[in-house]
């Protein structure tokens, strides 16, 4: 054994969730017959990219109310160029002409929010299609899908979103401190996360944020970490650990099938020559993973029995 430096770690159970505020779900803005849906999950999406068609009545009563709209507008117009010749000729009274324009500005308003409508619901008031196209929000993975070709969509009525698409360009790493653990923990403190699907990928962060209540159930804080996921390995649900630095000290580590624990004493043994043993009582500290940190009792270059350590220790009675 050679002493090092030992670092003591908090390993805070966590998994990898999406960034809440780039998670978009899909519901269709009218009610009506999905005729085309390709959309799978896993699939990538561009913001912008049709992922279902959609067939509706509601569309024609739309476009009628947009050209109702056109109608008064241009009735409101002549009436108005009328007004105004009546006007000049003072046949009409001022009063009378601004009831005129008032009405003219009303009528060119409705038609331009019959318009916006039209447009917010993905088509076009010079087509004369049923259809409308549903267009992915944002770029993304579509996560969730929830409708199939055929099926009926009442609008936002529905509780089941077409899809539920996500960001995953950048992921959320949350997990659960222990309160005794809080004096350790801080915004902006390094960290490496490691995942247990991936065993030699460490990933080094930084706490982004730390929880200000409890969890009622768990009584831990929540801690969130923010990871760039450029190759998107990070997945949605994926398990991963949390490890801040609490602490570092010099010490041995060693197994910890090396040490014994006998009537509230550790020791390890020690080879003094070839085929001769010391027992030599020892101070521990934190385990690390499979092994554990011996404080006291061994010096640089001593050789500690790691396998049957137990077998050389007197017969009782002797």
């Amino acid at each position: 054994v050679h002493s090092q430096k030992v670092v003591d770690q908090i390993n805070i159970p966590a998994r990898v969730t999406a960034n809440p505020t780039k998670v978009v779900q899909v519901f269709p803005p009218l009610s009506g017959r999905i005729v085309r849906f390709s959309t799978l999950p896993g699939q990538t999406v561009q913001a912008g990219q049709v992922i279902a068609v959609l067939q509706s009545g509601e569309i024609a009563q739309a476009r009628s109310d947009f050209e109702k709209a056109k109608i008064q507008v241009l009735l409101a117009d002549q009436a108005l160029n009328r007004g105004k010749l009546l006007l000049q000729h003072e046949v009409m009274a001022k009063a009378d002409y601004e009831q005129l324009v008032a009405a003219d500005e009303a009528a060119h308003s409705e038609q331009e929010r019959a318009r916006q409508l039209i447009h917010e619901l993905g088509f076009s008031e010079n087509n004369n299609s049923d259809e409308a196209p549903i267009r992915a929000p944002i770029s993304g993975v579509v996560l969730d899908t929830g409708t199939a070709v055929g099926e009926w969509q009442r609008s936002l009525d529905n509780a089941t979103p077409l899809a539920t698409i996500a960001n995953l360009d950048q992921v959320w790493v949350l997990g659960d401190a222990y309160q005794s653990d809080l004096a350790s923990i801080r915004v902006g403190r390094p960290v490496t996360v490691k995942f247990p699907a991936y065993p030699g990928l460490s990933i080094a962060g930084k706490v982004d944020n730390l929880s200000q209540s409890l969890d009622p159930n768990t009584l831990a804080v929540k801690v969130r970490v923010v990871l760039a996921n450029p190759q998107m390995k990070l997945k949605p649900q994926m398990f991963a650990n949390i490890l801040v630095d609490r602490s570092s000290t010099e010490g041995f580590l060693v197994p910890a099938a090396a040490v014994i624990h006998e009537n509230n004493f550790d020791s390890v043994f020690v080879q003094t020559s070839p085929g001769k043993y010391e027992r030599r009582p020892v101070k521990i500290g934190e385990m690390q993973q499979q092994n554990v940190v011996v404080l006291t009792g061994l010096k640089d270059g001593d050789q500690v029995v790691t396998l049957g350590a137990a077998l050389l220790r007197a017969p009782a009675g002797e």
